[in-house]
């Protein structure tokens, strides 16, 4: 097994609690479009695939069509509420000062907008790099991944993903990174079974780096 060099990052759920920015925003897009409002937990459940898939099935299959109306309007109201809420988990700046010092954020959330939060959260420096969904092909399309370990001057043998869906694990496998899967954000155990790492929390990722990087 090699060194471990590099390490990539997803944001929502793994990095950063998003979730009730987040689905304030849908609902303000919501109210805006005359549409009923969703339940926060119903709204979290669609976070993970980029913002397009968040905006279709916030408004469901009956109001589909009205994506392009509805699209800029979630896009001012999140700009809006970008950092109200949302905070670092408890132990990640930890983890961020522990190795390895190549490290480098994949998320399926627009690209400045995720940049905005980590230099917000004032968490910004610890990455070589930052890719968003609307800067490439979204997870679970390996490209991203690899391009970042290409940026990062790491193999992929030589990386690690961590993120908490099944979305960041089928990334991994189909770049040939292993996979270190969360379970303080937003995906379920049982959906995560398979990946190569399972951390209970931010102190149990930074034991792993800790170990995988000496």
């Amino acid at each position: 097994m090699a060194r471990l060099r590099g390490v990539i990052f997803d944001l929502d759920g793994t990095l950063a609690d998003t979730r009730a920015d987040l689905a304030d925003s849908v609902n303000a897009m919501l109210r805006r479009l005359g549409l009923p409002e969703r339940e926060d937990r119903i709204v979290w459940g669609f976070i993970g695939e980029g913002a397009e898939r968040l905006i279709r099935r916030s408004l469901g299959p009956q109001h589909e069509e009205r994506y392009p109306e509805a699209a800029p309007i979630w896009r001012e109201e999140y700009a809006r509420r970008l950092l109200d809420k949302t905070r670092v988990y408890d132990g990640i700046a930890e983890v961020l000062r522990g190795p390895p010092d190549l490290r480098a954020v994949l998320t399926n959330k627009p690209g400045g907008f995720a940049r905005q939060i980590l230099q917000g959260l004032g968490i910004d420096g610890a990455f070589r790099a930052v890719l968003g969904g609307d800067e490439g092909p979204r997870k679970p399309s390996p490209d991203g991944l690899l391009s970042l370990c290409q940026r990062l001057g790491v193999r992929p043998d030589e990386a690690l993903m961590v993120g908490d869906s099944s979305v960041d694990i089928a990334t991994s496998r189909a770049a040939g990174l292993e996979i270190c899967a969360v379970l303080w954000g937003l995906g379920e155990a049982a959906s995560l079974a398979s990946a190569d790492y399972i951390c209970h929390t931010p102190r149990d990722l930074l034991t792993l780096l800790q170990s995988r990087a000496s």
